[in-house]
């Protein structure tokens, strides 16, 4: 028979969850802190609130045909860097923006969105910065934060470590979807810029960084590589209904070099003019500090050009005039659609 342990012996004591690692009362926290965020990226057709086992959302008769689109995505190592900064309020902007600007690509107009956030302890207050900032995409987006889950998993995460998942629903008119069957050779590339490398790329750009002395020795130039990414719903819905948009994309991990033939019909491809706008100085400083290739540069990031629309080439004044008349900034043209580009479908004309 076993002999029952000593009263001062360890295996002996009572445990609990937070003794585990879970602290239940601070996800409890967490989430009062949070609500009167949620509540303020409401839209009318959001039912019940924030602490359901469901996020509820009427789609009602404001579709006649919906389809809906959706997506997910994270903000990748980008997170390693909000954390060397002590900078976890903007974090959650681009866990939105990369969600609905995918989505708006199909045209789609971004419903609702939800979070996922784990970590190995839940600090509640640069929790609470991240929503904050997934707030405020959301109210930039014009979508609902409808719910989200808040994972806490000691070993699986280290001290201060935390990950982030998003994920959006959005609906367009079925006669009204964008999927690049329209495309033709001669249609012209509009750009919208960039606010920076938005969320991809992060894994060499800590090695630049680490290659020019750390975020401490660069503090100035890693804040502004953790500018939020831009969220294009605004500048791009009005279009939608003034204009025949062909395709659209959205440059994210695969650069210029991929993203836009992405949405194009396989027998066809770009040219590019490179000097038709002048990349942010920051990509000219991670390609001399990395030595990095420029054909790596064009594939790894957008080179200051996040979003892409393809039009009719007699169209492409039109949209350029609303776009500044909004009070929206793009590149203008900078591109054209090909016949062929060669096997990479993309050509680009260097000034």
């Amino acid at each position: 028979m076993a002999s029952k342990p000593p009263d001062n012996d360890p295996h002996n004591e009572r445990l609990s969850y937070r003794d585990a690692g879970v602290d239940i009362d601070a996800g409890n926290a967490l989430v009062d802190r949070i609500k009167p965020l949620v509540k303020a990226t409401s839209r009318p057709e959001v039912l019940g609130g924030l602490g359901g086992f469901g996020g509820l959302f009427a789609l009602g008769r404001t579709y006649r045909d919906p389809v809906l689109v959706s997506g997910t995505d994270g903000v990748g190592t980008k997170l390693l860097l909000a954390r060397a900064l002590g900078r976890h309020d903007t974090i959650g902007i681009d866990l939105v923006a990369m969600c609905v600007n995918d989505i708006l690509v199909t045209g789609a107009e971004p419903l609702f969105f939800l979070d996922y956030f784990a970590c190995g302890t839940l600090e509640v207050d640069s929790a609470a910065e991240v929503v904050a900032g997934i707030a405020e995409g959301c109210r930039q987006a014009g979508c609902a934060l409808i719910g989200g889950e808040t994972a806490e998993m000691p070993g699986m995460y280290g001290p201060g470590d935390y990950d982030l998942a998003g994920f959006t629903v959005g609906a367009v008119e079925r006669d009204r979807l964008i999927d690049g069957s329209t495309i033709r050779a001669g249609d012209a590339l509009i750009g919208l810029p960039s606010s920076g490398p938005h969320s991809n790329g992060y894994s060499l750009i800590r090695k630049v960084l680490d290659r020019a002395g750390g975020v401490e020795a660069e503090r100035e130039r890693a804040e502004a590589l953790l500018a939020p990414t831009r969220i294009y719903v605004e500048a791009v819905r009005p279009l939608l209904d003034e204009f025949p948009i062909r395709g659209m994309a959205h440059i994210t991990g695969g650069g210029l070099t991929e993203n836009i033939v992405r949405v194009m019909p396989a027998d066809l491809g770009i040219e590019l003019d490179t000097g038709a706008w002048t990349p942010p100085a920051l990509f000219g400083w991670l390609a001399e500090v990395g030595r990095i290739e420029a054909a790596e540069m064009r594939r790894t990031f957008n080179m200051g050009v996040g979003f892409v629309l393809i039009v009719q080439a007699d169209a492409a004044d039109a949209v350029v005039t609303a776009l500044a008349q909004a009070g929206e900034p793009s590149l203008g043209v900078i591109g054209r659609v090909v016949d062929d580009a060669g096997a990479e479908r993309v050509r680009y004309l260097d000034a």
